[in-house]
């Protein structure tokens, strides 16, 4: 994750055990800084006496290296490759939240589900098979309340279904990450203040055949993580990205023996392919969005035209470098070579472009193919609706604990009148103290269907 180093990167301190299991991926890619410091433990504790300082530097940069953390686990020797913590770390990590309630309860699925206002955070090539002609929600989520107590997420998704074969869709994701003390490396004040990150982006939708659909999804991302703050001489700046998703989606209903009608749905997306980014014009490192590969397959049961189930699953993995194990001395230090580049011990030279990354993270992983496995994040989620008005919904969301530990259960309900329609999902965390547990998301929807149907201008099956 890129953000600016505002301490050096030397040494690590994992102080206590909420620290270290932030470290280990606890929080990973959703905590937004890690406690990085160059300084005696004496000016460190300082810092801890402020208790919002201590609360803001347990998240502040995860998104900064982590190759001294890589480098000191790896030197303990009873960790054998693979098996030691390497979570893959990229900028604005804010992108892979699941920002709706109805996702949320699913463990985190949207690639293969049914069409509905948020379909543009998941897969925005479900568009063209929504039922209504245009709609969009409003969904929000207190987040890390186990940590903090003023981080939220704000999401704006709407639709316009232009004719049977083709719709538009447009999002506003904003990521406020509270009120925060920024300190200097001697742990003095320098200024509070309130950084806070969004995204806006647009999508075409269009059907290829009756089933299939392709969507293309461009994005405009804004990160201001300092507020113009100096790092090492150097003023610090809003980093900026321009990303794009290409997505796919298939529909197809047919009949099933014992039911009123069955419905296959299958999805795929590519997304936040865009340029690295930087938080300085200077020597500051840039860093990967979080692009991402999402695979998703769902089944749909309508047993007597009131009672239906679905069943979904989906895959992900982030099409980023997997940090390299770096080669140490025998105090533990990197080692460089004579161009002053660290030497890399396993796997490969994470500095490469972005079409060369997408590529290489399928067989970078220093742990080899059995680490490869481990970086594929897998989620199963069922909804139960009763008339299409009643929705119960469950979710179970699984990353490696070698990748960020993200272990879940989510439930969820929701319930919809005409075009309104509202819905909450709660996280159940599977581990004592994860600070994820207990997150709560709401979202309103509101669907509209065409007076006439006529509106929509017929270019293949109207359904």
């Amino acid at each position: 994750m890129a953000c600016p180093q505002l301490f050096a990167k030397r040494k690590i301190f994992s102080e206590k055990k909420q620290i270290q299991n932030i470290i280990k991926g606890e929080v990973c890619r959703y905590a937004i800084f890690t406690i990085i410091k160059d300084k005696p433990e004496k000016e460190f504790r300082k810092i801890q006496m402020m208790k919002k300082a201590v609360t803001v530097l347990m998240l502040i940069i995860l998104m900064a290296s982590v190759q001294t953390a890589n480098a000191q686990n790896n030197s303990n020797g009873n960790n054998p490759l693979g098996q030691t913590l390497n979570a893959i770390t990229t900028a604005v990590p804010f992108l892979s939240i699941a920002p709706d309630s109805r996702a949320g309860a699913m463990g985190d699925i949207g690639c293969a589900t049914s069409a509905d206002a948020n379909s543009q955070s998941y897969n925005p090539a479900k568009y063209v098979f929504n039922e209504n002609k245009f709609g969009f929600s409003i969904s929000y989520s207190p987040w890390l309340r186990n940590l903090v107590n003023d981080v939220n997420l704000a999401y704006l998704a709407g639709y316009w279904r232009i004719t049977d074969m083709d719709a538009i869709g447009a999002s506003l994701r904003y990521f406020s990450l509270g009120d925060i003390s920024f300190m200097d490396e001697f742990g003095e004040f320098i200024s509070s203040q309130n950084p806070n990150e969004f995204a806006i982006d647009f999508t075409y939708s269009r059907k290829l055949i009756d089933q299939l659909s392709l969507a293309i999804t461009p994005r405009f991302v804004y990160s201001n993580l300092t507020a113009g703050q100096f790092v090492n001489g150097e003023e610090t700046k809003a980093g900026l990205a321009g990303a794009a998703d290409i997505s796919l989606f298939y529909e197809q209903d047919f009949d099933a023996k014992g039911m009123n009608n069955s419905t296959l749905r299958a999805g795929l997306c590519i997304s936040n392919m865009g340029n690295k980014m930087s938080y300085s014009s200077g020597t500051l490192r840039r860093d990967f969005l979080p692009t991402n590969l999402k695979v998703g397959l769902g089944y749909e049961m309508d047993f007597d035209g009131y009672n239906k189930l679905t069943v979904n699953g989906e895959i992900n993995k982030l099409l980023v470098p997997t940090n390299p194990i770096y080669a140490t001395d025998s105090s533990g230090r990197i080692v460089y070579n004579e161009a002053g580049d660290p030497v890399i011990a396993a796997g490969r030279n994470p500095d490469v472009s972005v079409p060369m990354g997408m590529i290489q993270s399928f067989y970078d992983a220093p742990g080899g193919f059995k680490e490869e496995m481990r970086e594929i994040i897998w989620a199963l989620g069922a909804e139960y609706s009763y008339r299409n008005l009643f929705f119960v919904r469950l979710g179970y969301f699984h990353e490696s604990q070698y990748k960020g530990n993200r272990q879940f259960l989510s439930v969820g309900a929701g319930i919809k009148y005409s075009v309104f329609g509202i819905d909450v999902s709660y996280l159940v965390a599977t581990k004592q103290y994860h600070p994820l547990a207990n997150t709560l998301r709401f979202t309103l929807n509101f669907d509209f269907v065409s007076a006439n149907k006529n509106e929509i201008k017929q270019q293949g099956r109207l359904r």
